[in-house]
């Protein structure tokens, strides 16, 4: 990977963030308003997207969808992100019976394919913002505590960690002082994984016609109500299609370097 490669996804990143935020403070089209005189219409000057087929106006869509989509996203990740993370730590610190509860419960939440499960909790529950990310975070967050758990008890095995138990120091302090700056890398790492996964499932959702539903609309909807008219109109799925990519895109070039920078530092300290 170049060394400008991270920091151009990063650059990308932000500016997709901020385009889909802000970009309403320039571009003031409505994305719901039907225009029945402009089905279709290929990008140009005036629809620099083009409009989608009841004549809405494409790029008003995209930054309205983003909001959504990357809302979810950065939602389902965090919390999926901490979730992990306390149980980890919890079983890889406190071990034994605590260890035993906690295993079982992944395991049987991995019992269970993760986007059947998805489908299954989505078709029973109307599906909003909010609702897809307790729905893709109760459905994500086994990778990650397994990942916390292998790590904190190697950390649990160093011998000023058992000396700091002799000494009955809190268990609260010694997770935050020392277990914490150590999982911070794997923290991160699964945090920036964990958004494109989230993108990804929300997206696959909605293209199913289960996920957000209108009027409101996310990057996923939109490709959805685009694969009607895929043969006769390609920008409509296009345009969503290219700004999930490029998030996901940018977040693995991110997670890489993150990654990369963490077993610099391991070897550092081997």
């Amino acid at each position: 990977m170049s060394d400008k490669t991270p920091y151009f996804s990063i650059f990308f990143l932000l500016f997709i963030i901020l385009f889909v935020y802000f970009g309403n403070y320039f571009y003031h089209t409505s994305a719901y308003i039907i225009h029945k005189d402009s089905i279709l219409l290929t990008p140009s000057l005036i629809h620099p997207f083009g409009t989608d087929r009841l004549g809405r106006d494409l790029l008003a869509r995209v930054i309205e969808g983003g909001k959504i989509s990357i809302t979810i996203g950065i939602g389902s990740s965090l919390i999926t992100s901490l979730l992990g993370l306390t149980i980890g730590v919890s079983a890889g610190f406190f071990q034994k019976t605590v260890d035993k509860f906690f295993i079982v419960l992944i395991d049987l939440f991995l019992t269970f394919p993760t986007f059947f499960l998805l489908l299954s909790l989505v078709s029973y529950i109307n599906a909003s913002i909010w609702v897809l990310i307790f729905v893709i975070s109760i459905t994500g967050w086994m990778g990650m505590a397994r990942m916390i758990r292998s790590e904190s008890f190697e950390i649990a095995t160093k011998p000023y960690i058992k000396i700091l138990k002799l000494a009955k120091v809190s268990n609260l302090k010694i997770i935050f002082k020392y277990f914490a700056p150590l999982l911070a890398p794997i923290f991160f790492i699964s945090f920036t994984f964990g958004v494109g996964g989230a993108i990804l499932a929300e997206s696959g959702l909605s293209f199913l016609g289960i996920g957000i539903t209108p009027p409101q609309m996310s990057w996923g909807s939109i490709l959805n109500e685009g694969k009607a008219v895929i043969d006769i109109a390609w920008w409509v799925s296009f345009f969503p299609g290219f700004f999930i990519f490029m998030v996901i895109f940018t977040l693995i070039n991110i997670s890489d370097f993150l990654q990369h920078k963490s077993n610099k530092k391991e070897n550092i300290f081997a």
